[in-house]
């Protein structure tokens, strides 16, 4: 049988077991595509797979058993087609969150993925920042023009800013209407962040946020965690949350200061269309990628250990194809 080189997860835990090795090459079932992969970008759900889903709570923890192949986000160029498959066609250049929530395999030579999650990838659109779209910038993207259906108005902070969801939303956000875009980040970051288009830094390793900004309309947190109410009294009465990851928001103290809070965060879902018109944004211009740093596959357990260290600016990329 065809064989493919890929990373591969034999236990879970620390990145180590992130195994570089020759295993089977896919084939494409009904509905589904072989992409041959260029590059694969790397999102925090892969290291929390990678670890078992331990900071997930028990009852939504996904079973997954070892050995796993990890990776949603792709580009590349389709290379076979499964039956019933009718809009794509060998040769085609495209990018996808592939079959998010859910199992996926990008990091890998070739990965399936079903047709309806790919879009094309613009001619001017580079493989390694096609790949630094899909999660990220969907996540941002879907935030703003599905669930606030591009009503957004007045002004929005960015808790996060500089990270991989946090610099798609600085810059979908002020698109969707947002007349004032506040970024928090760490100083580093300053200079990225208002070149994307903020209005306005806040360093939180010098000064909390929730000690200089008052009165946004939304808050847009990709950070979460235990001390995210913290966050609270910059936003004004009437305002909205809109978290990304779990966080404790104090939800009583938050209602009653009269303040909208999801019951979850939302959560990203895979659409070739959605990523379509994202993916045109981004080749007009109105939206550029951040890339902060590229990796070879068969570095991936050096690119995770380097995600953990945190701090990033804009995304991760696994170059698969050298």
């Amino acid at each position: 049988m065809a064989t493919m080189r890929a990373v591969r997860l034999h236990a879970f835990g620390e990145p180590e077991e992130l195994v570089h090795e020759e295993v089977t090459r896919p084939e494409p079932g009904p509905g589904e595509v072989l992409v041959r992969v260029q590059a694969a970008g790397v999102n925090p759900p892969d290291w929390y797979a990678r670890r078992g889903f331990v900071n997930f709570p028990v009852e939504v923890r996904p079973n997954w058993t070892p050995p796993l192949i990890l990776g949603s986000d792709i580009s590349g160029i389709v290379t076979e087609l499964g039956p019933g498959v009718t809009q794509w066609q060998p040769g085609d250049e495209v990018l996808g969150l592939v079959n998010f929530p859910g199992r996926a395999s990008g990091y890998a030579e070739y990965a399936l993925s079903p047709a309806a999650d790919l879009a094309r990838r613009p001619a001017g659109l580079g493989p390694v920042e096609a790949a630094a779209v899909p999660m990220a910038g969907l996540t941002a993207y879907q935030i703003a023009f599905r669930h606030l259906a591009g009503r957004v108005d007045g002004t929005v902070l960015v808790n996060g800013a500089a990270g991989g969801v946090g610099h798609f939303a600085v810059q979908l956000l002020r698109i969707a209407g947002a007349k004032e875009v506040i970024a928090v980040a760490s100083g580093r970051h300053q200079g990225f962040l208002l070149g994307l288009g903020a209005d306005r830094f806040v360093d939180y390793t010098r000064t909390p946020a929730g000690d200089v900004v008052r009165d946004v309309d939304l808050l847009v947190d990709t950070v979460g965690g235990p001390e995210a109410h913290r966050l609270l009294p910059t936003v004004r009465r009437g305002g909205r949350i809109a978290p990304v990851f779990l966080g404790d928001y104090h939800r009583e103290r938050a209602a009653e200061l009269g303040i909208l809070l999801n019951e979850k965060p939302w959560q990203v879902r895979s659409s070739g269309t959605d990523l379509a018109e994202l993916a045109a944004l981004v080749d007009t211009g109105r939206v550029e990628v951040g890339i902060d740093s590229v990796f070879p596959l068969r570095e991936a357990a050096a690119a995770h250990a380097h995600a953990e260290r945190g701090h990033l600016q804009g995304k991760i990329v696994l170059r698969v194809e050298e």
